[in-house]
């Protein structure tokens, strides 16, 4: 028998939550086909099965929190049934026909469980490209979606679903039955026995998201009226509560209102404050970036011209857009030139740990995705080996696993450096805290048009030239602000030297 071990998503989790078991006893597992789905601080991620076989026994239940490395189920390989008949070899035959006629009902509970859940996941186009990191045009979105509540706030009554999926006349059609959604979240209604206008969509541009659902699910439950489900994500109470709004937290200003992370704060009659409650994400987010304030931190900022990298993105966007079906970011140019420059600085792809600086070989670069509740730092492996497409390819996969919350285990851990693209949201300086025991993160700000002086054979002339400006943010203890101004140049000099012979694939 093979143990299936809860496992450790990212450095700084310790444990997770069963959310929900995607096999049930019985049913046969292929190798790293989707097993569970589990819940951190800051993710909800679907965990493969590390083994192929027949799933035995579950030894932790939906809801429960176990720590890393503790086993949660355990799998009956072929290699435990070629054992097994070879330690029966010697029992009359009468005993041995049961089993052996039992033997062929696994495959076919194996083709029923393996082709169940690909409607779900194929039978709906992929979710639009996130903004921001994957996003193509590096500018101010004022129409990203909020939302009012964490993932893994809303997966917690995942094992209540079922019991909860009508109890009372369902709503009736009041919301678009074209309205956008990813698989996810349109499985969620299939299961709810639920139909897209019968949901009032709360995303981008109408579209439904996982929050619109439970909503509604949850008013159905329990009689009340499923309206707004943007501001009461949460079971419907006798008295008006705030709705979970992570990112309106007291310092929080007007010029954070455009943030994707802001919700909104509903004051009762009569209150002059209400307290926002933390979800399970911005606590994971104030301890991490606690943990990470510990390090002393330094900043490097550099002006990169890119006129260069503007003209050969406009040129190839379209081409590219019709070739490969997503848009061509800045993002991947930059990835690539810091990937480059990592190179040429290993003290820079390294982690501090209290014996030294841990230099790495492999060149892991996580990238910031801002999604409705906050902040996600997923990493792009070996990032040094891949063209500018193949960077694009995996920045655009993550950022959409990111928005339908369908993240992988190998999507944390082990990253090396931080790119962090603030520059969509309007910023021009932005002093980025590290992502420790990582010891460098740099960000790309807005590229603006400004006037700049340039030299001529006539002499010195004011030029309109788009600029980035970019903040390295260092660990004094790791590295010194030489280092950073070393690193820092290299990237700028890649991206300045970016032209039409710069190779996309």
């Amino acid at each position: 028998m093979a143990k299936v071990t809860m496992p450790q998503l990212g450095e700084s989790v310790a444990e997770g939550t069963i959310g929900k078991w995607l096999k049930q006893p019985g049913d046969h597992v292929d190798k790293y086909e989707p097993l569970l789905e589990v819940i951190t601080d800051k993710v909800n991620a679907e965990v493969p099965s590390p083994f192929e076989g027949v799933l035995k026994e579950i030894l932790a239940e939906e809801g429960a929190t176990v720590p890393n490395n503790a086993e949660i189920a355990v799998i009956e390989t072929s290699d435990d049934g070629a054992s097994g008949a070879s330690a029966e070899a010697g029992a009359p035959a009468e005993a041995a026909a049961p089993a052996e006629a039992a033997a062929p009902a696994e495959p076919a509970k194996t083709e029923v469980a393996a082709d169940g859940p690909k409607p779900a996941a194929d039978e709906e186009t992929p979710p639009e490209p996130a903004k921001g990191p994957a996003g193509s045009d590096e500018s101010v979105n004022g129409s990203t979606p909020t939302s009012s509540s964490a993932p893994t706030t809303t997966a917690a009554p995942a094992a209540e679903r079922p019991a909860a999926a009508a109890t009372a006349a369902p709503p009736t059609a009041q919301g678009d039955p074209e309205a956008r959604m990813t698989p996810a979240v349109r499985r969620l209604l299939r299961e709810h026995g639920l139909n897209p206008e019968q949901i009032q969509g709360t995303g981008g541009g109408g579209r439904i998201t996982r929050d619109d659902v439970l909503a509604v699910v949850e008013a159905i439950r329990t009689g009340a009226q499923p309206s707004a489900p943007a501001t009461a994500p949460s079971p419907a109470s006798a008295a008006p509560a705030p709705p979970a709004a992570p990112a309106a937290t007291p310092a929080a200003g007007p010029a954070r209102a455009a943030m994707p992370t802001a919700g909104t704060v509903t004051f009762p009659e009569g209150t002059d404050e209400v307290l926002v409650p933390m979800t399970q994400m911005r606590k994971g987010i104030a301890a991490q970036m606690t943990k990470a304030l510990q390090a002393p931190h330094a900043y490097v900022q550099m002006e990169v011209d890119v006129t260069r990298l503007v003209a050969v993105r406009e040129r190839a966007k379209k081409e590219y857009q019709a070739k490969e079906g997503i848009s061509l970011s800045f993002v991947p140019f930059v990835v690539k030139a810091a990937a480059e420059a990592l190179k040429r600085n290993p003290t820079f792809n390294a982690h501090w740990t209290e014996q030294g600086l841990l230099a790495k070989r492999r060149v892991n670069i996580g990238v910031a995705v801002a999604v409705d509740d906050g902040l996600l730092v997923p990493v792009i492996r070996d990032a040094d080996t891949l063209s500018i497409h193949g960077l694009n390819v995996a920045i655009t996969d993550v950022a959409n696993r990111a928005r339908a919350n369908k993240f992988r285990v190998d999507d944390f851990g082990g990253g090396t450096f931080t790119v962090d693209n603030t520059g969509y949201l309007g910023t021009n300086l932005v002093m980025p805290i590290l992502n420790v025991p990582e010891v460098g993160i740099v960000t790309m700000e807005a590229i603006t048009k400004r006037p700049v002086v340039q030299s001529t054979p006539d002499g010195d002339v004011i030029a309109i030239r788009p600029v980035m400006n970019m903040v390295l943010g260092v660990d004094h203890r790791a590295n010194d602000g030489a280092g950073g101004a070393a690193l820092l140049r290299d990237i700028k000099a890649w991206l300045e030297a970016v032209g039409p012979d710069t190779p996309i694939y």
